[in-house]
């Protein structure tokens, strides 16, 4: 892999900054940058595949609610209702 310049302007007094607080954990700005560019691209990578991952399970649910597999809301609030019951006994110490 070869290596490439990357220059821009900043400000004397955050370059002066910057590079103090690099020097103060015995690193260089350049190493400091690097770091925060890799970083920063694999956390681009990252949000990248969620977001695919995301869409992909949203889509996954939406076509299975438009086939028909669709839980009617009345089963669903009889379940956590018990399920509220349960954890209700548990907490005041009485066991089913």
């Amino acid at each position: 892999m070869t290596d490439a310049t990357f220059t821009f302007r900043v400000e004397e007094n955050l370059k002066f900054a910057f590079s103090e607080a690099a020097r103060a954990h015995d690193q260089t700005g350049a190493q400091l940058l690097r770091a925060f560019m890799r970083d920063y691209v694999k956390r681009q990578q990252d949000e990248a595949e969620y977001d695919i991952w995301f869409r992909q399970q949203v889509q996954a649910g939406l076509d299975s609610a438009n086939a028909g597999n669709l839980i009617p809301a009345d089963e669903v609030e009889a379940e956590f209702a018990a399920l509220r019951e349960e954890t209700r006994r548990k907490l005041s110490g009485k066991s089913s």
